[in-house]
């Protein structure tokens, strides 16, 4: 991930905060159920709120559906910006979603598509003026 975002010349020391939707890895590495996400959920909005991102990027299916609650999957999502409400009443902030780097690595060809994601994340920004 460190690589992909370096492409668009971001790095996580001055510009990224990463944090999981849950905090530990499953049994077996299997998609945390919607209880596991539950318990977390509260405290990844929070991470959210303290961090005041101007984008929220949700890498993968799972972080998708839990922060912005929805059943749609990833890929009707890709190429959406979403406005994400925080629960402390701040403003919206805009919220996308790119698949998770173990799918680019198993999946070569979604390269392209990651690669154009992060491009229109580099477009949104510069927009935001944060760039």
């Amino acid at each position: 991930m460190d690589r992909m975002f370096d492409a668009i010349g971001m790095s996580r020391e001055r510009d990224l905060y990463i944090t999981n939707i849950l905090f530990w890895r499953p049994p077996g590495n299997r998609t945390p159920t919607l209880a596991e996400q539950a318990i977390c959920l509260a405290f990844t909005r929070r991470h959210i709120e303290l961090a005041k991102p101007k984008v929220l990027v949700l890498a993968g299916g799972t972080a998708a559906k839990a922060v912005l609650d929805t059943t749609e999957g990833i890929m009707r999502m890709r190429g959406k910006w979403t406005s994400v409400r925080l629960d402390d009443g701040s403003e919206g902030t805009d919220a996308a979603d790119l698949p998770p780097p173990p799918t680019c690595l198993r999946t070569p060809a979604s390269k392209r598509q990651s690669w154009l994601d992060l491009l229109a994340l580099d477009k949104k920004l510069k927009e935001l003026g944060v760039r």
